[in-house]
């Protein structure tokens, strides 16, 4: 399949990032940044290689290997994780950083996600089931509350909305994995691992995911114009997906490309993750097509 075909995500409206920019940067930057907005608050080459190497892939081959990578990691208990968004729009590239820890087994995880803008504050994400909490937000929200979202009513299931997208999800949307191809050895970070590069389907995926990213990933094949995700998919010895790409693009004024990717990390790492008291929680409402919290 030809390179240009396995970019065949795109959605009517382009989620939002967590936060606005200053007024002094350049409208460029501010518009791509942007363009994750609206939405939120409103196949390869080769074949599966089934059974060619079966004894070098964990799983058997490079099909089921993918397709389990999320048991794999939840089966790891629990790590640390970096994550980057990179959206491109002509010439220009903006990245959204993350790092933190998650517990697999609770299904929780914690990550600060720093904005392109030096002086911002980093912005706190609380991952648990379907709910998303996140301080520092702005958008109108007070400073000293959190902003709870039920990711199954984004339009993306926040795989993009919120400037990260989370390990255990990442590793879900693989379960939609329908072609796979083995590209070879490589290493990440001090680990030796397998690549895998192919297409996933949103509504295979969902169908097929645990309870904690069903209902996210089920959003996200009603709200994406397409279901299918280009991936690449990092394995090591055990299965474990130690770095995940997907990658977007978005329909709109002008196309804006989007690339999120995952590493885990420093396995057994505590992962302690206290979700808010309901008293600090934003009570407000937050509008649809990225408007500005009622006060």
């Amino acid at each position: 399949m030809a390179a240009e075909q396995r970019r065949t995500v795109r959605t009517g409206t382009a989620p939002a990032r967590p936060g606005a920019a200053p007024a002094a940067r350049s409208g460029t930057v501010r518009a791509l940044v942007g363009a994750l907005a609206a939405a939120a608050l409103a196949g390869t080459a080769g074949c599966s290689e089934r059974g060619a190497v079966a004894d070098e892939h964990p799983g058997g081959d490079p099909l089921s290997a993918v397709q389990r990578a999320a048991d794999a990691l939840a089966d790891a208990g629990s790590s640390r994780a970096r994550t980057a968004m990179e959206m491109t729009s002509g010439g220009t590239r903006v990245t959204v950083s993350g790092d933190g820890a998650f517990d697999y087994t609770g299904r929780r995880g914690l990550l600060r996600v720093v904005l392109p803008q030096a002086e911002d504050e980093p912005i706190t994400e609380l991952y648990a089931g379907g709910e998303l909490y996140m301080k520092n937000r702005g958008a109108g929200v007070p400073a000293d509350k959190w902003l709870r979202l039920d990711t199954t009513r984004l339009s993306d299931g926040n795989l993009l909305t919120n400037g990260a997208t989370d390990p255990l999800t990442a590793a879900e949307l693989l379960r939609g994995a329908r072609e796979v191809r083995y590209v070879g050895q490589e290493r990440v970070g001090d680990s030796l691992v397998r690549h895998y590069e192919g297409t996933a389907d949103l509504g295979r995926a969902a169908r097929a995911a645990s309870p904690y990213a069903r209902g996210a990933l089920a959003a996200a094949a009603d709200g994406f114009v397409e279901d299918a995700v280009v991936f690449d998919a990092y394995l090591d010895e055990d299965g474990r997906p130690r770095r995940v790409r997907h990658e977007f693009a978005l329909s709109g004024d002008s196309p804006v490309r989007v690339a999120s990717t995952v590493e885990t990390y420093d396995f057994g790492a505590p992962a302690e993750v206290t979700l808010p008291a309901e008293g600090d929680i934003y009570a407000g409402t937050v509008r649809q097509s990225g408007q500005q919290p009622a006060s």
